[in-house]
């Protein structure tokens, strides 16, 4: 595919993804191997153009108060470094393995996606921490996040998708976060995410600057016209949106593995 045209598919999709507070990760790599770009180079190229994107929409998102920045730091340490060995260790695994992975992960995110949250948590359990944000109070059960985030940030590396997929999903249904604050919040964590996923695909050799860096552009410029978007759109329509790009993008890719 004409690398202008892949260019214009970049900056659709990092138009959508945005708002859901995916950033788009696992549709550039979509789009990446469709494309006939081999996966772990899709995977480098996936997580540059993630990082670009990701960044322009925190910055517009941070402006209008959507992230909380304490769980921010909480989250972000834990999937900086996961999405770090994940980004350097992809390489070790066999393809098809990876793309059978990624279409898991969406699938189930987006199952998630359509569950009800459950009610807030007891604060007085040793394991459970609160946090506040535009006065409204967060209970995050750590004996559940902590996992959940680590095995995130490790697939979202080796793989190079967005840790949105399931992060989004986590504060919604454990945490009864807004779905707007979720999505700031989890622009943020995939901006962590992306950029050390890519730096351990870089460090392990694996980056193609002529092809990434156009790509990132357009996915930059699509972030930002997302992220504009986002702050007016329903947050429930906003849920149905990541829900629905999840079951495409997972059966696209089963049929890309069968075939």
């Amino acid at each position: 595919m004409n690398i202008w045209i892949l260019a214009v598919i970049i900056m659709l999709i990092a138009f959508l993804m945005t708002m859901t507070g995916r950033g788009g990760g696992n549709f550039y790599m979509l789009a990446l191997v469709l494309s006939d770009v081999s996966m772990n180079i899709s995977a480098s190229t996936g997580q540059f153009i993630l990082m670009c994107s990701s960044l322009m929409a925190t910055i517009l998102f941070s402006k209008q108060k959507m992230n909380d920045w304490k769980l921010i730091i909480l989250l972000g340490t834990l999937i900086f470094i996961s999405a770090l060995c994940g980004g350097f260790f992809g390489q070790y695994f066999n393809e098809k393995l990876l793309k059978g992975t990624f279409a898991v992960v969406m699938f189930l995110a987006a199952l998630l996606m359509l569950r009800k949250p459950k009610k807030h948590l007891r604060s007085d359990h040793k394991w459970v921490i609160s946090l506040k944000s535009k006065d409204e109070e967060y209970h995050i059960n750590l004996l559940v996040t902590v996992p959940i985030v680590l095995l995130t940030g490790f697939i979202s590396g080796m793989v190079g998708v967005s840790g949105g997929s399931f992060l989004v999903p986590l504060m919604l249904l454990t945490m009864n976060i807004p779905m707007h604050i979720a999505v700031g919040t989890s622009t943020a964590l995939v901006t962590i995410s992306a950029a050390a996923g890519f730096f351990g695909h870089l460090g392990a050799g694996i980056f193609n600057p002529h092809l990434a860096i156009p790509l990132a552009l357009a996915g930059f410029i699509g972030g930002y016209f997302g992220a504009k978007k986002a702050l007016k759109t329903k947050p429930k329509n906003l849920k149905y949106l990541f829900a629905g790009t999840q079951f495409i993008a997972s059966i696209i890719m089963i049929i890309n593995i069968i075939l």
